[in-house]
């Protein structure tokens, strides 16, 4: 992977305390001689920060939410997803399409199978590889009990219209990740978010070590505490 683009989403429910650890990560990769590209979804360009703004602040139904989430998607891929890992960068996302699947799927009950015909149609065609969907090579999921996760929301800023749903809406949330953990097992490392900050961090190093990613030295020490 040392010249070719590498693309890493972080996912979890609200506050599982993902965010926190994309520019530790970013740090070790930079270390490394890698240019790393960290961005967000939905967000990511001016157009899909706009759409997320919408997202977060306006009442809709399911659909409209996943059409507005894919539309911010695609145009982050074509604008930097894409264009970062032709040129060999390392992405670090907060979030890519499995929160879609999770929050709009599990979380609203909306159609998994619809979903998955959006994500086809939007993921593929890309210049970089034109015949293939294009996924994240490694998701990082923070496994996190709810009840846990709104005692940390607790004393954070006002919430957004997704960080204010009740309990129920997480547990489906989280019941979601976990579905589409198990179903692309080659993909996502299960990170258990409720240990302490740096014990979180050396699972994430360790996973990225055994890929050969990252050197062994970066996990033994650094990161968040």
């Amino acid at each position: 992977m040392a010249t070719r683009g590498l693309f890493i989403s972080f996912e979890g429910i609200d506050g599982a305390g993902k965010s926190s650890h994309i520019e530790p990560l970013a740090e070790a990769f930079r270390d490394q001689g890698r240019t790393v590209t960290r961005t967000r979804e939905p967000g990511g360009t001016p157009l899909a920060e706009s759409l997320r703004s919408l997202l977060l602040g306006e009442a809709m139904d399911p659909l409209t939410e996943a059409l507005l989430a894919f539309a911010a998607r695609r145009d982050h891929i074509c604008q930097v997803i894409a264009p970062a890992l032709a040129r060999g960068e390392v992405v670090l996302c907060d979030r890519f399409t499995d929160a879609t699947f999770a929050y709009q799927g599990a979380g609203r009950g909306f159609s998994t199978e619809t979903l998955s015909i959006l994500e086809r149609m939007v993921q593929t065609g890309i210049a970089l590889e034109p015949d293939l969907m294009l996924e994240p090579h490694l998701t990082l999921w923070f496994d996190l009990p709810p009840a846990l996760a709104a005692s940390r929301l607790e004393s954070a800023r006002a919430p957004d219209r997704f960080e204010a749903q009740d309990a129920d809406f997480f547990a489906r949330v989280a019941q979601g990740y976990a579905e589409r953990a198990q179903s692309a097992p080659q993909r996502f490392v299960r990170i258990d978010a409720a240990q302490s900050r740096h014990s979180v961090w050396q699972q994430i190093t360790q996973a990225l070590v055994r890929r050969g990613w990252l050197a062994i030295m970066v996990a033994a020490g650094g990161g968040p505490r």
